[in-house]
């Protein structure tokens, strides 16, 4: 009898060691799997049952949650939706998340180990901290003044502090309310299936994840590499430019929209927006110097984040002669977010430096413990402080007395530079209007503000565009609001 007893108390231990290797094998082998698997719903439960912490601008919360007692327990509200929706994007139980909600999601809903109050204490006490809050670098007067001036019409504004790179305002029309996508009713897969079959795409982040020619604005970049690669030498001295030119290597030729072109000074041409002088000059200048000097200004940098992931603005490196001096003028497959333009034009203003754009100023507990924040950090040197002093010159000029008069403001040293951008099949399309620009007070060190704006549908006759009607004011009133007048 105690034989069978041994052998039965062996039998059962070896019962309780398979099923010991059975739970090390759910728990801690599988486990990435089960947590993965659609079907589990208690990370979804546990993400949902405590409110979401906030976004902040100017210090105050535009961003909330909704306790509707359901399973997945809290819904995300929205203040002004549309205004910040390019910046807060949409957190939703069934779509996901965009944009800061999606970058800053550790801390918003609370799995960030640093909102922890010692190290590994939620791996011992299985507990989630409150949602931390994601202070932006955002103003609400320079982010309402850009979203009023483009009026509804599609385009976008990037606005920077070129000393910090610290944006300011990031906006995108037509725009829509995140709060629509949050919940799981049926009004959201209604609100989403009617967003995403809107030919004008309101979910598109045109300011971060939409390229575009830019047009007359990337003379700014070819101008810093003929400055820089000694190309020029002298801003008033003749060009030998004629009027038309001829595309190397080709019949085909190029003129411009206003007289005065033939062998102009640079400081006529940028002041005048010569086509002409600028697809000559950056032929001239060459590709190894013009695509060198694109890439110090940003571009074909697929690695920039504001935490949020930007689209790379592109500048060919293989191009023939003609396609160069297209693409010195801001056409061929040049391509270009108006976050990048902001940059360009920030550069300018700082001397040459282009600081590493950010929209995030820190994160904090929800008790408001700092847990990270961001200081200004110098990502690239677009070109030499020399160059950068001749453009704030050339750039000035376009203000007071050339094709940007539109944005200027008494009393407030104002650079900028008009575009028009060719698109659509055999460049049917209304040119894309473009206005790039950086104002400074008298006696300050450094510019307040540096912008960019595009206007995708330019209400006014072409030669208007090139004047700077469509998207001069709005960066003009985008500068008085930061400036604070």
């Amino acid at each position: 009898m105690t034989q069978y007893i041994r052998h039965a108390a062996a039998f059962c231990a070896l019962l309780l060691l398979a099923l010991l290797v059975n739970a090390t094998r759910v728990q801690v082998i599988d486990a990435g799997a089960h947590d993965d698997n659609p079907a589990n719903r208690r990370q979804a439960i546990a993400r949902f049952g405590q409110a979401r912490g906030d976004i902040l601008v100017d210090g105050r919360p535009v961003t909330g949650s909704k306790d509707t007692g359901e399973q997945l327990r809290y819904e995300r509200t929205y203040k002004n939706g549309p205004l910040y929706a390019p910046v807060t994007g949409f957190a939703s139980q069934v779509y996901g998340t965009t944009f800061l909600e999606h970058a800053e999601d550790p801390v918003l809903s609370g799995t960030d180990p640093m909102l922890a109050p010692l190290p590994l204490w939620n791996d011992l006490t299985r507990s989630r901290n409150p949602g931390g809050d994601v202070a932006t670098t955002i103003r609400a007067a320079v982010q309402r003044a850009a979203y009023a001036g483009l009026g509804g019409k599609k385009g976008a504004v990037a606005a920077l502090e070129p000393a910090t790179g610290r944006i300011l305002a990031l906006v995108s029309t037509p725009s829509y309310d995140p709060e629509s996508l949050a919940g799981t009713g049926r009004s959201v897969t209604a609100a989403w299936a009617r967003l995403n079959a809107d030919p004008d795409k309101p979910m598109l982040n045109r300011a971060l994840r939409q390229t575009y020619p830019p047009g007359s604005t990337f003379k700014v970049v070819t101008a810093a590499a003929a400055l820089d690669s000694g190309e020029v030498t002298d801003l008033d001295a003749p060009t030998d430019s004629p009027d038309p030119y001829t595309l190397p290597g080709t019949r085909t030729s190029l003129s411009n929209e206003v007289e005065g072109c033939t062998d102009a000074s640079l400081r006529y041409a940028f002041q005048w927006s010569c086509n002409t002088v600028f697809a000559k000059l950056g032929a001239d200048t060459g590709l190894a110097a013009l695509a060198e000097t694109a890439a110090r200004f940003g571009f074909n940098d697929p690695g920039l984040k504001v935490p949020s992931a930007v689209a790379t603005s592109t500048f060919d490196t293989s191009m023939d002669r003609a396609q160069l001096a297209l693409s010195a003028i801001g056409q061929y497959d040049t391509r270009a977010t108006p976050l990048q333009m902001a940059m360009v034009a920030a550069a300018v203003a700082q001397g040459g430096f282009v600081r590493a754009p950010h929209l995030v100023d820190r994160t904090t507990t929800a008790g408001g413990t700092t847990v990270s924040s961001t200081h200004a950090d110098t990502r690239y040197q677009a070109m030499n402080p020399g160059t950068a002093m001749r453009l704030r010159e050339l750039m000035t000029d376009v203000v007071e007395r050339g094709t940007g008069r539109n944005a200027a403001l008494p009393g407030v040293t104002v650079g900028g530079k008009t575009g028009t951008a060719q698109h659509g099949l055999g460049n049917t399309g209304t040119p894309y209007a473009w206005f790039i620009s950086w104002a400074q007070r008298p006696g300050d060190a450094d510019a307040a503000v540096a912008v960019a704006v595009v206007v995708e549908e330019a209400a006014t006759e072409r030669s208007d565009i090139s004047g700077g009607g469509s998207a001069a004011p709005v960066a003009r009133a985008v500068m008085r609001a930061a400036l604070g007048d």
